[in-house]
């Protein structure tokens, strides 16, 4: 008889995240940036006719850390993030700097959500959360077409209602 455990291992996802997800991405880092633009900014006009070199290497660093983050970091996600769904369990794999990866057994989860936040919407992309008694909380997966997001959930829905059980 084969159980659960036998089953369910961790190993790498096999589906990456939509394409649109790197310009998502970019566009919540170039966000974060232009917010750590406004102090630069004020401190430039309440300086008044102060000296502009420290305004200068501020204003060049800012604008190499911005570049290179929005540039390196959506690539660097897009090659990290996967996610798959098969009939016994949930795998996902997430991160850029701190790199993580989890698996939820199908008799396990709670309850599956999608979200769509307002950049989420301009790209067409959907976060799916999908919720299971651990303590390491629940396991989302971000930046997949609406479309692949839905499915997935439909799917994971049907799934856990077949489920007899709980693997705890």
């Amino acid at each position: 008889m084969t159980t659960t455990a036998d089953v369910v291992r961790l190993r790498p996802p096999m589906n990456r995240v939509s394409p649109r997800a790197l310009w998502y991405w970019a566009a919540r880092a170039a966000v974060l940036w232009i917010v750590l633009l406004v102090p630069q900014v004020i401190w430039w006009f309440a300086d008044g006719d102060g000296a502009r070199t420290p305004h200068l290497i501020v204003g060049v660093v800012w604008l190499v850390l911005a570049a290179v983050h929005m540039a390196v970091m959506p690539q660097w996600r897009y090659r990290v993030h996967r996610w798959e769904a098969t009939e016994t369990a949930v795998y996902t794999q997430s991160g850029w700097l701190n790199q993580e990866r989890r698996i939820a057994p199908i008799s396990r989860v709670q309850t599956v959500d999608s979200e769509r936040g307002p950049i989420e919407q301009l790209f067409k992309l959907t976060s799916v959360t999908v919720t299971t008694a651990s303590a390491a909380g629940p396991i989302k997966i971000d930046g997949l077409a609406a479309k692949d997001a839905d499915q997935l959930v439909a799917d994971l829905t049907v799934r856990v209602g077949e489920t007899t059980g709980d693997a705890t």
